[in-house]
């Protein structure tokens, strides 16, 4: 694992394509909640290399498990951290290959990003498996039953420029270079924003994935609510009002 710029989490196992082992993830998860304690921190960009943001899981890890090792170990339920414990924006810059569980970690991220030539996909079903780290729910999600229910049970590849035309990422980029520009403009942009207004838009944004409509939509209503009672509320209206530019101060 790689620290770069106290905003930046690069996967570094070049020699396996970035596959995702035991401790790797564990090595992620400790980052990251170094990055989600820290006030210098507002947004996290995670990304692999030119060639690799994952190609997968482990699977020298995984072949010799017996399913009561998998089950009374919980196995690779620790790759799911950063949806539960993470509360700041994490954006995810793909890059060639995010099969298997690097499609599933890719995916865990509040916003996608990739190239157009990034290989999408979950091909358990050629290991004689299933995927297991989210998956078969969040891909459903991301683009439909039907577009899912192929992919998963083909193990075919899906391109960036489909991922992005199907709504798996918000968009798709011609290079490498202009992915990684592209992301850090997009994460520049939010962290000018008061933290306490973009803790609140990704906890909201995030319950449409577990809540009814109405129940979505009255839950929103409180937390903007609850926004009122900000400092930054009254600085970004009174700037507004006045045409100036809002110095936050994150309470």
């Amino acid at each position: 694992m790689e620290l770069l710029v106290g905003l930046q989490l690069t996967l570094n196992r070049p020699k396996a394509l970035n596959a995702l082992s035991t401790p790797l993830i564990h090595e992620l998860n400790q980052a990251l909640g170094e990055f989600n304690s820290s006030d210098s921190v507002s947004v996290i960009i995670l990304t692999g290399s030119e060639k690799a943001f994952a190609a997968g899981a482990d699977i020298k890890e995984m072949a010799p498990l017996t399913f009561s090792e998998a089950y009374t170990t919980s196995f690779i339920e620790s790759w799911s951290q950063l949806t539960t414990q993470i509360k700041k924006p994490i954006i995810a810059a793909v890059s060639g290959h995010a099969l298997g569980g690097g499609c599933e970690l890719a995916m865990m991220c509040d916003i996608l990003y990739c190239t157009e030539m990034a290989n999408f996909g979950q091909p358990e079903i050629k290991l004689g498996v299933i995927p297991g780290a989210g998956g078969s729910q969040r891909l459903t999600r991301a683009i439909g039953k039907s577009r899912a229910m192929e992919l998963i049970l083909t193990g075919r590849s899906l391109s960036g420029v489909d991922a992005a035309q199907w709504g798996l990422a918000a968009k798709a980029f011609p290079s490498y270079e202009a992915l990684m520009e592209g992301t850090l403009k997009t994460a520049e942009t939010i962290a000018g924003y008061s933290k306490v207004a973009i803790l609140a838009a990704k906890e909201a944004v995030n319950k449409s994935q577990d809540l009814p409509l109405r129940d979505g939509v009255e839950y929103e209503r409180r937390v903007f609510h609850s926004l009122f009672g900000s400092e930054d509320q009254k600085i970004g209206m009174k700037a507004f009002a006045e045409k100036k530019k809002p110095e936050w101060t994150h309470k």
